[in-house]
């Protein structure tokens, strides 16, 4: 007699028909799944590397067509980008990995960070901004004190690129800045216009949201005579996204079920 399915075996097929019923009649990026992983919570691209967390705090990095676990710290968030990487657990420590591991650091608490351009940035839980000059961000290999700088201002999520820093705050607010790796001064918040949750700035500049709805948009008009752009274009996608990243042409979206898209 022929082997049952398990259940488990049967609701790994049903989510593999529905997202590739979904993928073959949207139009626009060309999206697959990436490597299996049960669960994920966030993920982040950035300098060619490809970083997640899952839902019960373990950090990975993409390795060819797997993934393989980074570090042996619990964390919640990890960014990665020039300023290497980084990551904040679960009591908003914060950490940066060297040496094949996540070394604690110490200076302040914050529960969200992004290691875009040299410097890095994030956000406490009382949405207070700060940064970390890239001289510092690339000298530390050790545990120690970290002197942060503190941004005017108020935001839930922040996100470095090239040609400047955006963020959203507790209102769904977007704005955007530039922001020196030298010494980590700002040109000031201008809102743009539109609400998010999320935003995340590629290494090539490139902008991309996430609203309360689950639609992902991206910032039409960025150039370097108008950083901050002139609108938004929505992406069309046939599942709810919670997180996105973009890092050399590809889109990597995070599903409201775990499950993470590889799009180009």
């Amino acid at each position: 007699a022929a082997q049952q399915l398990t259940d488990a075996n049967m609701k790994a097929l049903a989510t593999f028909l529905v997202l590739l019923n979904y993928f073959t009649r949207c139009h626009g990026w060309i999206c697959t799944t990436a490597p299996e992983h049960v669960a994920a919570a966030q993920v982040d691209a950035g300098n060619g590397m490809v970083v997640m967390t899952d839902k019960n705090s373990n950090a990975f990095f993409l390795s060819d067509s797997s993934w393989s676990k980074l570090g042996s710290v619990p964390l919640k968030h990890v960014t990665v980008g020039y300023a290497g990487v980084w990551g904040v657990d679960l009591n908003n420590n914060v950490y940066k990995f060297a040496a094949g591991d996540f070394f604690p650091t110490r200076g302040l608490e914050l529960m969200q960070v992004d290691a875009g351009e040299g410097q890095v940035v994030g956000v406490t839980s009382q949405n207070s901004i700060h940064c970390l000059k890239a001289s510092s961000a690339s000298s530390i290999e050790e545990e120690g004190v970290l002197n942060w700088n503190t941004i005017t201002g108020a935001l839930m999520y922040m996100s470095c690129g090239p040609l400047g820093c955006w963020g959203v705050n507790s209102g769904q607010n977007i704005f955007f800045t530039k922001v020196s790796p030298d010494n980590c001064s700002i040109s000031g918040w201008r809102q743009t216009d539109g609400a998010a949750v999320k935003v995340e700035v590629g290494t090539d500049g490139r902008v991309f949201v996430v609203i309360q709805s689950g639609h992902v948009y991206e910032r039409t008009g960025i150039s370097e005579a108008v950083p901050q752009g002139t609108g938004w274009s929505q992406i069309t996608f046939c599942v709810s996204i919670k997180h996105v990243t973009y890092d050399l042409g590809r889109l990597w979206l995070l599903t409201n079920t775990g499950v993470i898209l590889n799009c180009i």
